[in-house]
């Protein structure tokens, strides 16, 4: 494996490509494939036997089988979503991996001197039906995908800087994948281009960059550039500091070691990925459906407490019981973030100000379920809704996060995952009038080093916290 002086060293992350379809398609294909040779292993049986209680012998081979499934096909490749391959390539290698599962099951049934319990024809006919059907199953389950993203849904708008050759192939390639919904917005011309693009209009000069950015709205940017130019790159990286865009790499060179080891490859183009969350594709749906799970399970056991402050707050004073509040989330999309009211209905009528919370007018009531963090039990409501995570960076408001951007950097870069009703920041002290930026340092490292336990642990962790009644955000 080659290394290079001075470059950060890339895992493989072809995983981060997928958007919530392809992760989706990619859990459905491991499923499905599992449920085909089930089901046709139960149905060639029925066909043979004339029923479907199989012997011992069938059902240990079927666990077997299923088994050595689930350790070739992923092995061989078959659930990787960037393969840079044909249709062709891809149907070739799943027989490959089916057969393999049938030599392996052969050699298992000879070395276990249990080859004579089976049935020859109904092993062939298993082998072949199945096959077909995982074909079958396979290019429904593409054409489906390839239908959501020709009808725009859940598309990625992406912007190229640099009309290279890299910028060529790239482009080339995100045309074959059309179920990859990369829709080229565009392309920025640089003194390094090299060719014109056929179908990709040019939207200005690189210096347009900072004055055009945010009318263009990518979501992602790619980096077409000789590895050369790295002195634009980093401007690249520095001009979008403040914008919740993904940045990749698409190095105008083809075949080092290097990028065949450390970075992701589109239909043979060697993809590395500058800035981008570790929360996509699987990790992105894992981590939505336990949100939903755990805030659908805490709403119906802290029900009765909910009523109760509900209660509490439309007694305490006029107005709703709700406080609703525009916050920024994830991707930069603004949403209404529920609390329970704990100030007057004209408490900001003057403004709004950041921080400063114990200066903040508030009921008698409200000023009890805000030091004990209570308001923030509707935030559950959020999650189930799919706008919050529990672990996560606090969303803030818009007119702050407009000054934040401007003066914090990498600011913005906390917004590449769902806000959070708890976080890293907050388990350590950093709550309410604290050190901003040591907030967001906090909030980087979150977003860096995100696992599973790693959102477990805070969520242990932050009612020890909350005990010791720290500042309410």
């Amino acid at each position: 494996m080659l290394t290079m002086p001075g470059v950060p060293q890339l895992k493989r992350a072809e995983s981060h490509f997928f958007s919530k379809y392809a992760a989706l398609l990619d859990i459905a294909l491991r499923v499905s494939d599992v449920l085909v040779i089930t089901v046709m292993a139960l149905a060639v049986y029925r066909w043979e036997f004339g029923n479907f209680s199989m012997d011992i012998h069938y059902t240990s081979g079927l666990i077997r089988t299923v088994l050595l499934a689930l350790v070739i096909f992923p092995a061989t490749g078959l659930y990787r979503s960037w393969r840079g391959e044909n249709r062709l390539f891809e149907l070739a290698r799943l027989w490959l991996a089916w057969s393999g599962v049938m030599v392996m099951l052969l050699a298992i049934a000879w070395a276990l001197k249990t080859t004579d319990a089976y049935s020859r024809v109904g092993a062939g006919t298993w082998f072949v039906t199945t096959g077909v059907l995982l074909t079958i199953d396979r290019l429904a389950l593409r054409w489906v995908l390839g239908h959501i993203r020709m009808r725009g849904v859940d598309s990625r708008r992406v912007l190229l800087i640099g009309s290279t050759q890299a910028g060529q192939r790239i482009v080339n390639a995100a045309r074959k994948n059309a179920w990859a919904g990369l829709d080229i917005i565009g392309y920025v011309r640089t003194p390094y281009d090299q060719v014109e693009i056929d179908g990709v209009p040019c939207l200005g000069d690189f210096d347009d960059i900072a004055a055009s950015f945010d009318g263009w709205e990518p979501d992602q940017v790619w980096v077409a550039l000789p590895m050369r130019a790295e002195a634009m790159i980093q401007k690249v990286l520095q001009l979008t500091i403040d914008k919740p865009s993904t940045i990749r790499l698409v190095p105008d060179f083809f075949g080092y070691e290097l990028i065949n080891h450390h970075a992701a490859v589109l239909n043979g183009v060697p993809v590395i990925t500058l800035r981008a969350s570790r929360v996509t594709g699987h990790s992105h749906i894992v981590k939505g459906m336990m949100d939903r799970a755990i805030s659908a399970v805490l709403l119906l056991v802290i029900s009765p407490l909910m009523l109760v402050l509900a209660l509490g707050v439309k007694l305490s004073s006029r107005g709703p019981v709700f406080y609703r509040q525009r916050r920024v989330g994830m991707d930069g999309k603004e949403f209404d973030m529920l609390k329970f009211r704990s100030m007057p209905v004209d408490a900001e009528s003057k403004g709004v100000q950041w921080g400063n919370a114990g200066n903040k007018t508030t009921t008698r009531f409200g000023r009890f379920i805000r030091s004990s963090s209570l308001d923030e039990l509707p935030q559950f409501i959020n999650v189930l809704r799919g706008e919050l995570s529990i672990v996560g960076p606090r969303p803030e408001r818009p007119v702050f996060v407009h000054e934040f951007k401007r003066t914090i950097p990498g600011y913005m870069h906390k917004h590449f995952v769902k806000g959070g009703i708890t976080g890293w920041a907050q388990i350590n002290g950093l709550r309410g009038d604290t050190d901003l930026a040591k907030r967001i340092e906090y909030d980087l490292h979150y977003i860096k080093n995100w696992s599973l336990w790693l959102d477990v642990k805070i969520m242990l962790r932050t009612p020890l916290v909350l005990l010791k009644r720290t500042n309410a955000v």
